[in-house]
């Protein structure tokens, strides 16, 4: 819709999976190398874990798309919530290429698919991706089992794969229920928010990929923006891409504050109200993995209003 206006020839924040408009922050790229290893050398099993909208399937994407490993199978599940055949089975069925699976096929019909595909692709030299995305959702302790004893079937030179397990701060205590399948963990990679810095090279490298030529949001807008957002890219681009619409209707020539604080108070996106909820949803992760930063957060921030935690970060900051 306003696109014309501003002379943009797509969409800056919309969902855009294209190598031009993804970002790396530190932490999306430290994660990046760290799969990387874990996929090349074949170590096994890796954890990627970030809060909603920190950009863990774009990191996956990134990942999966590169030159090196575009002819390697990938078994995406994106709902994992199954019974463990049925799991297996998906699996199963996403690297198979010879014979397809029976409706309802029994346990060892589904492993000896999966260990003659797991064969063929080592064989090939096209050891396979095996994501599960929304991990955090898996309730049932014997599917956990399962996943953990399909990494028996890793032998040197002969049966080879990556397994990825991929979810909200839930997850670190979801695998845990299983210390043999926590203890196989090879990579543990945390999603961290974008710094103020990176929110600003994440907004003008996105709207550079559309085709902007001139700065839209004033370095005082982006400041807000980072500030409203916690840094979180999906969050970022629900704010841009209002604001924009905005500018559009007022028909003005740039992004200044005053736009990013009406729609803060319009879509009622207090600083506050957005500390909240991130301190909340990110304590488990930063306590587990970032220790350094586990003074930042209140540790009974479920039970402070908005007002208490921002005055709270203030004395501790």
């Amino acid at each position: 819709m306003y696109e014309h206006h501003w002379k943009f020839q797509k969409t800056p924040f919309k969902h855009d999976r294209s190598e031009a408009s993804f970002f790396m922050g530190r932490s999306h790229h430290n994660a990046l190398l760290k799969l990387q290893y874990l996929i090349e050398h074949r170590q096994g099993l890796g954890l990627l874990v970030g809060i909603s909208g920190s950009g863990k399937s774009r990191l996956l994407d990134a990942i999966v798309h590169q030159p090196h490993f575009s002819t390697w199978p990938v078994a995406r599940v994106v709902y994992p919530q199954m019974s463990s055949i049925e799991l297996l089975s998906y699996i199963a069925g996403a690297l198979t290429l010879d014979e397809a699976l029976p409706t309802q096929p029994s346990m060892d019909i589904v492993l000896r698919n999966l260990e003659n595909s797991f064969v063929r692709l080592t064989a090939e030299g096209r050891p396979p991706i095996i994501l599960i995305d929304d991990a955090h959702t898996i309730s049932d302790r014997q599917v956990l089992r399962s996943l953990q004893l399909l990494l028996n079937f890793q032998q040197p030179d002969r049966i080879d794969f990556t397994l990825i397990l991929v979810g909200q701060p839930e997850l670190v205590g979801v695998v845990r229920r299983v210390p043999e399948l926590d203890d196989r963990i090879v990579v543990p990679c945390v999603l961290q928010s974008l710094t103020a810095e990176e929110t600003t090279g994440y907004i003008r490298q996105r709207l550079i990929a559309a085709g902007a030529t001139q700065q839209i949001f004033s370095d005082e807008a982006m400041s807000a923006v980072h500030e409203l957002s916690s840094g979180l890219p999906r969050r970022i681009n629900r704010l841009c891409d209002f604001a924009l619409l905005v500018g559009y209707a007022q028909n003005l020539d740039a992004i200044g504050i005053d736009q990013i604080e009406g729609l803060s108070a319009e879509l009622n996106l207090s600083r506050a109200a957005w500390v909240f909820c991130t301190d909340l949803a990110s304590q488990a992760v930063h306590r587990e993995f970032v220790p350094e930063l586990s003074s930042r957060f209140p540790t009974d921030c479920h039970l402070m209003t908005p007002q208490q935690i921002v005055k709270r970060r203030g004395k501790s900051g």
